[in-house]
């Protein structure tokens, strides 16, 4: 039987009294240590110290569980992924060092050469790359299909597919996929469904609930809140977390302490920023899909969206939002790239730049930006146009957030 060891006792707060994701938010996941501190505290170490040669032995062969290398084990890192796992309602959650990081992490610990990975055609432009280029080159099969079409899913599904991979909401369309339906069709063929929840967080939806395997994340982006620091975690079951602990634990894809620290901050005002992010962007949705020089809205949150029902089915976590949770990125369409630039560049407030998920409000022109390294094809096939502007709705004051987009879209010819 392995001996606890007393750095690694259970959570401060004890879950089975079924708190509410706020209070989790606030108080799960840290064990305080002899210190007494009040707030967590950022373990900057490399190493740690036993207390004979046999108890360093104990640690490094598995007999005892306790700290063996920050790389791998650190007690602010293990903090964050014991809070997020908790929020996701995950077993065990695995912190990496970026959202690509977590990507990577996704396809080195569960595809292997001859496997068949399916994704969907609306997905980040990096994750597209890393596909394309290594991962084909490594003998991975990769095709993709439209998120929301639910039979071109099931006709592209092969005896050896084994992950099916979906943002929902897609970046930069926002486009929602039917989680429940992915998660019946992936297991009836063996294989996992992995959904990247970073545009709705826990706040909003919860994947794992709805029959996901894994839930991913760039935490960079809504957990932390403000464009701070980098970082991206994995949650699913214990099996298939040590699969990617292994991963990282090889790889040294790692989380450093004072990111780790820096999102447990950011978990702690998840749900209230995600409420405000979510009532700021209903009323903008509305002001766009009005304006005349705006030929199209991508956004789950208008009732004319062909995902708006399922997006109502799928994110009920967050309650009491005025106008309801659909998160807070906004794709829009002018007439070409000209139009649009003319928009983004006559911003003075908004914030031009690729990141998103900020409590400042951001904008950027995806097919020269995020998308760009996609060939012309592949940004059609993902919808992305040259006339298309990814906005990530701020806290700002939204008659103020309205006002900035008016000034371009009001001068356009």
């Amino acid at each position: 039987m392995t001996q606890l060891d007393p750095n690694w006792q259970s959570d401060a707060l004890d879950l089975s009294l079924e708190y509410a994701d706020q209070t989790i938010a606030v108080r799960g996941g840290y064990h305080r240590t002899d210190e007494g501190e009040h707030n967590e505290a950022i373990f900057t170490t490399s190493s740690y110290v036993y207390k004979n040669a046999a108890d360093a032995a104990d640690h490094f062969n598995g007999n005892k569980k306790g700290n063996v290398y920050s790389r791998h084990t650190n007690p602010t890192v293990r903090a964050f992924e014991r809070r997020l796992a908790a929020l996701e309602e995950g077993e065990r959650c695995v912190a990496t060092a970026s959202g690509m990081g977590a990507i990577l992490t996704m396809c080195l610990a569960y595809l292997q050469a001859g496997d068949h990975l399916l994704a969907a055609k609306q997905l980040f432009g990096s994750s597209v790359a890393l596909f394309d280029t290594y991962f084909k080159a490594f003998g991975v099969e990769v095709s993709y299909v439209d998120c929301f079409d639910n039979d071109a899913w099931q006709n592209a599904m092969q005896p050896n597919t084994k992950v099916l991979y979906c943002e929902s909401p897609s970046n930069p369309l926002a486009q929602i996929a039917d989680l429940s339906f992915l998660s019946r069709l992936a297991h009836d063929h063996d294989a996992l469904l992995i959904v990247d929840n970073c545009f709705a967080t826990p706040a909003i939806q919860k994947p794992l609930m709805l029959g996901a395997d894994v839930v991913l994340h760039s935490a960079s982006k809504y957990i932390d809140g403000q464009g701070r620091v980098l970082g991206g975690a994995l949650v699913g079951n214990n099996e298939l977390m040590e699969k990617a602990f292994g991963v990282v634990r090889t790889g040294g894809i790692s989380l450093s302490p004072f990111n780790a620290w820096v999102l447990l901050k950011g978990l702690e005002t998840l749900s209230l920023r995600m409420k405000a992010h979510c009532e700021n962007a209903n009323q903008i949705a509305k002001f766009l899909h009005s304006h005349p020089k705006v030929s199209k809205v991508h956004f789950s949150g208008l009732p004319d969206h062909p995902s708006h029902d399922i997006a109502k089915r799928q994110h009920t976590a967050l309650k009491n939002v005025q106008g309801g949770a659909f998160g807070a990125i906004i794709g829009f369409e002018v007439a070409d790239q000209a139009a649009a630039w003319h928009v983004i560049d006559s911003t003075n407030m908004i914030s031009i730049t690729n990141n998103l998920g900020d409590a400042k409000s951001t904008i950027t022109h995806p097919a020269t930006t995020t998308h760009f390294r996609m060939t012309p094809e592949a940004r059609i096939e993902a919808g992305v146009s040259e006339g298309l502007i990814r906005f990530s709705v701020g806290l700002e004051d939204v008659d103020d957030i309205i006002a900035d987009l008016k000034r371009g879209l009001d001068t356009l010819a």
